[in-house]
């Protein structure tokens, strides 16, 4: 590959990587796009794993192996599930790397949930995940390896929001 060839792919492969996370995301957001479980499944590898890593997080969500637990581990979060009645994601301090067939990337995520109970909450995570990359007629990426560690948590007002139950 020339220099500039190899440029337009990385560009490519980070703008896969980008794509497939906000497409989980998008579908995590309640109320959202989610029609069934298995959307959330096709974003994975069949091989993927999830996890929760530090203090909070290793207890709460553990380790998911294989697309299947991953879909039973954030189904537990979704409609149909009494969880959340509202629940959004933003993500920012993007870092990715591309390879050629990989892409690592770093993110923190915000999330702003009303849950169930009546409680509300601002949360924030680092988010680190791997990639894998598949080039045919357009070059596509699915997550093999997520991870996310609670960085900051804090309750937010609920009587702003009574009228998004």
């Amino acid at each position: 590959m020339t220099d500039m060839s190899d440029r337009l792919s990385a560009l490519e492969v980070k703008d896969a990587a980008r794509s497939c996370l906000m497409r989980y995301m998008d579908l995590c957001d309640v109320p959202g796009s989610l029609e069934h479980p298995e959307q959330i499944g096709s974003l994975f590898t069949g091989d993927a794993t999830w996890e929760g890593i530090g203090s909070e997080y290793t207890d709460k969500f553990g380790i998911a192996h294989g697309r299947e637990d991953i879909v039973a581990l954030v189904s537990r979060y979704l409609p149909p599930a009494e969880h959340f009645v509202r629940n959004t994601h933003l993500l920012g301090s993007e870092r990715i790397r591309a390879e050629r067939d990989s892409a690592h990337g770093r993110w923190i995520m915000q999330q702003l949930s009303l849950y169930t109970d009546g409680t509300a909450e601002l949360l924030c995570a680092r988010l680190e995940i791997d990639f894998e990359i598949t080039r045919s007629a357009d070059i596509t990426a699915r997550i093999r390896r997520f991870r996310t560690q609670r960085m900051f948590a804090a309750p937010l007002p609920i009587d702003a929001m009574s009228h998004l139950h």
